[in-house]
């Protein structure tokens, strides 16, 4: 038995899997009218935005946003811990709004 043999497949007609890996993600032929063909297509299209928007975009920033907040506070705390300094934070809206201009800054 030689290696190529274990990884054998069975033998499938070509048209079987033709038609598999061409089914498209909607029946065309569910569809009344054009109109309705479009209007699916350009569904399908904005979800694809939308999961672009927030893989690309939200995502990575809120990301950032919030790891710089975990940062900061551990920092904090770990000064407190071991050096028995007390953090304070001045202007929390100030701290706030450049944790989100930082985040913002690279993206």
């Amino acid at each position: 038995m030689s290696l190529s043999d274990s990884f054998s497949l069975p033998d499938v007609p070509s048209s079987d899997r033709d038609d598999v890996d061409s089914l498209p993600s909607t029946s065309t032929e569910s569809f009344v009218s054009e109109d309705d063909y479009d209007a699916q297509r350009e569904w399908e299209q904005s979800l694809e935005q939308l999961q672009l928007l927030l893989t690309m975009i939200l995502v990575p920033f809120a990301g950032k946003y919030l790891g710089r907040k975990f940062a900061y506070w551990s920092w904090a705390r770990y000064m407190e811990w071991m050096h028995n300094v007390e953090v304070r934070w001045t202007n929390k809206t100030a701290f706030r709004a450049s944790g989100a201009v930082e985040a913002a800054a690279t993206l």
